[in-house]
Order: structure tokens, then C-alpha cells, then sequence
């Protein structure tokens, strides 16, 4: 018999949820796409705005791109430039980024994600809480 225990992020931010044009880390609601490292987030202008995340570099091993809700291949200039400084990157469906990256850093991983947020539609019914 296995037992599933509950992750631990210790007093880094783990992304709680997410819906239309939202995200929910570490229990606090933000409006907009963003990114997270450990125990830093800010808001993020999208795959154009790349000084947030070069920041980034040395501090992570890995960095995982949400790319709305599909996934949709990284401009390879963009890719090219993180690598350059270091830092992987992959590119993946927002979810499958956000789950991705809590996995990692729930072991204690150097990992980032930079989330373009889900499109918000007319009659979204989830509301941030």
C-alpha cells in the first residue's frame, strides 16, 4: 500500500489555480499572464517581454513557457537568447506548465514558469476567490 503525501514548497510559491484571465499563487489572486521563481512573481507582458525573464538566468535550471490555453512553438529567437544566458526552456500549454513547474519545485527543483494567462471569455463562469 502507497501512501500520497502532500507537497511541500516550503516558502517557495506554488501556482494554486487558475482560470479566464487569472492565476492563483500561494493563495493570492493576480490578473494577467506571469511569472514565478521560487519565492519572486511579477506580471509579464507576454513572449516579446523578455527582460523578466532573462533575469532569470543563473538563478534557475529550467524554465517552463505557458503558451495560453494550447501549446504553440517558441520563437526561436527568444529560445535562442535564454539558452544563450543559461537557461532552458520549454514550451507547453499554460496548464501543463503550471503543473509541470509545481511538480518540480514541490522536489525542491530550480525551476521557473513564465504563463500567458487563459483567455477570458464572456460567460466564463469561474471567478477568482
Amino acid at each position: 500500500m502507497s501512501l500520497l503525501t502532500e507537497a511541500n514548497f516550503g516558502a517557495s510559491l506554488p501556482i494554486d489555480g487558475y482560470g479566464p484571465g487569472f492565476f492563483r499563487v500561494a493563495g493570492e489572486v493576480t490578473r494577467g499572464s506571469i511569472w514565478v521563481s521560487g519565492e519572486e512573481m511579477g506580471s509579464w507582458g507576454g513572449l516579446d517581454d523578455r527582460a523578466p525573464l532573462l533575469a532569470l538566468a543563473g538563478k534557475l535550471d529550467v524554465l517552463f513557457i505557458g503558451t495560453g490555453d494550447e501549446i504553440a512553438h517558441l520563437p526561436k529567437d527568444l529560445v535562442a537568447e535564454l539558452e544563450a544566458e543559461g537557461l532552458m526552456c520549454e514550451g507547453m500549454a499554460t496548464p501543463s506548465a503550471a503543473r509541470t513547474y509545481n511538480v518540480l519545485l514541490s522536489e525542491g527543483r530550480r525551476v521557473g514558469c513564465a504563463l500567458i494567462a487563459m483567455p477570458e471569455k464572456p460567460d466564463a463562469s469561474e471567478t477568482p476567490e
